[in-house]
């Protein structure tokens, strides 16, 4: 028996509801072969026990069709919140971590805050996707540059379009310029499904998923998909937008998300000839709602021409501008964001801990 035997044999076992193999996922790890005994990690991103015992079952099916004696895989998991909208679901396992960035309404700078942030990560060193799910209002592909590109195929899969470090899909890249969607709740609920399995997303460090506004069936739909490790909310400084915000965030609450920090955008104005900051809109308005729902306000991102005139030709300004102050407060914002996943996943929220599956007689599981 030998590591190329065994790395041989698990190639047959895919992971479940795909066409590709565990260790073509790169989730196997810490192989340990004595004589006809191997014993082995398998570090999945579902949290659903069926999918540990059939992963389970499998593995310890092909090893001992080549030979082994006592196989003993040790399944690794995220742990199962409590009460998880998610109930462990995953059907994007080679994404380590979702960022859901969500607003109350629309027009507050959610997908220009969404693009930043992703590129902000990016440039942290990180693998970073970009989805654009705002089915009705898909900006993105003009904020990236790549309105004109349309995406390849590979097989019955679609390829994310490349543009600023990031891999990125949205419906503005599917359909024609312009053209409308009137679609029911159902059709929004299987897009977002299809964004999720039918793209050929790379194994990433984290998707950063702009939602569209409000709190209906893309947000629903998305939490029962995948787990959610974190939930990011985007609120201008007027009283209007607060108290929508108000609602994303308890839906946040509600499906068991961890609340990742609030942006609050168009918070004061830049003046471009002096670089001097005022609070024409008000500033820090927010805290009290930070408060409200124990979380804080990440960033105050000003009204500067340059965040506009960058969306507009595709020139996000935490790339073409890093020095810019919007820029450094997008970067520390991203900084806290990272931060705070970590710490979700430390904390176990995401974590991978050893899952114990039933086990068939004679086959033990380790656990941590």
């Amino acid at each position: 028996m030998t590591e190329e035997i065994v790395k041989s044999a698990l190639s047959k076992v895919m992971y479940p509801g795909f066409t590709k193999d565990i260790v073509t996922f790169g989730f196997v790890n810490n192989i340990k072969i004595d004589g006809d005994n191997v014993t082995f990690d398998v570090e999945i991103t579902s949290s659903a026990p069926e999918v540990s015992q059939q992963i389970f079952d499998d593995c310890t099916t092909e090893l001992k069709a080549v030979g082994a004696t006592n196989v003993t895989p040790v399944i690794k998991a995220p742990k199962m919140p409590k009460e998880s909208s998610s109930r462990g679901k995953n059907i994007t396992p080679q994404v380590k971590n979702f960022l859901m960035v969500s607003s109350g309404k629309g027009g507050v700078g959610k997908s220009t805050t969404s693009v930043n942030i992703a590129i902000s990560l990016a440039k942290m060193g990180l693998k970073v996707g970009l989805l654009d799910a705002d089915i009705y209002g898909p900006n993105i592909p003009r904020m990236l540059g790549v309105a004109d590109i349309r995406p390849e195929v590979e097989g019955n899969r679609v390829l994310p379009i490349k543009a600023y470090g990031l891999e990125m899909m949205s419906m503005g890249s599917l359909m024609e310029e312009g053209q409308s969607l009137i679609w029911r709740g159902a059709m929004i609920m299987k897009a977002i499904e299809q964004f999720l399995r039918d793209i050929l997303w790379s194994d990433l460090d984290c998707l950063v998923i702009d939602m569209p506004p409000g709190t209906g069936d893309a947000q629903l739909t998305l939490a029962q998909s995948v787990p959610v490790t974190a939930g990011l909310t985007v609120t201008t400084p007027q009283a209007v937008s607060l108290d929508d915000s108000r609602r994303s965030l308890d839906m946040f609450k509600k499906l068991n998300i961890p609340i990742a920090g609030i942006i609050e955008n168009m918070s004061g104005f830049i003046a471009p000839d002096t670089g001097v900051e005022y609070d024409i809109f008000g500033k820090g308005t927010s805290t009290p709602m930070a408060e409200e729902f124990d979380t804080e306000i990440i960033a105050e991102i000003p009204i500067e021409p340059s965040i506009r005139e960058g969306g507009d030709t595709g020139q996000p300004i935490t790339f073409v501008a890093p020095n810019s102050e919007s820029a450094k407060r997008y970067m520390k914002a991203a900084e806290s964001i990272w931060a705070m996943i970590e710490k979700i996943n430390e904390e176990g929220g995401v974590d991978n801990e050893a899952v114990q599956p039933t086990t068939p007689p004679g086959v033990s599981a380790c656990s941590m």
